[in-house]
């Protein structure tokens, strides 16, 4: 059984120099499975805090489910993710001292459990942001050049005479 993808954060690449990733379960309440399954959620300025040993995750927006009840969640509450306890020590150790940020990149279910894919990132300045999109612009460019020149254009056939 593979991962069933609910939301990707795109702009964490952009915004940031991605160093390393991490997995992490997400403890959920009722209808909020429910509402993943449906992909309703955002990642936009949602980031992983570290408090009393507990790792969770911060400004992430899963909307209520539709066909809930008076039971239904709060959107925008905190939701604990789920680490081994030396995991969440070396990585509360990391963002302490070296000025590094937590931030989800995508979120999927995978075995039929809620996932988290975590980055520990370091901000990219505007002079960074603007280097990227240039070497995407210039990759773009060579593999247009690339694909031309393996396919020529097809030439009509001789006829004899």
């Amino acid at each position: 059984m593979g991962e069933k993808l609910v939301t990707e954060n795109r702009r964490a690449r952009h915004d940031y120099h991605i160093l390393e990733k991490f997995e992490a379960g997400i403890e959920l309440r009722g209808t909020e499975v429910k509402s993943l399954r449906a992909g309703q959620m955002t990642l936009k300025d949602s980031y992983a805090d570290i408090l009393n040993g507990q790792m969770y995750l911060v400004g992430a927006h899963i909307s209520p489910y539709e066909k809930g009840n008076i039971y239904n969640h709060d959107p925008e509450r905190q939701r604990r993710l789920l680490m081994h306890k030396r995991e969440i020590l070396r990585l509360h150790s990391r963002t302490a001292e070296k000025g590094l940020t937590l931030v989800p990149l995508r979120v999927y279910f995978k075995k039929g459990r809620a996932k988290v894919e975590l980055a520990l990132c370091r901000g990219k300045h505007h002079e960074d942001q603007r280097d990227t999109l240039r070497e995407r612009e210039i990759r773009r460019e060579i593999d247009r050049a690339l694909k031309n020149r393996q396919h020529p254009k097809p030439t009509a056939p001789r006829q004899k005479s």
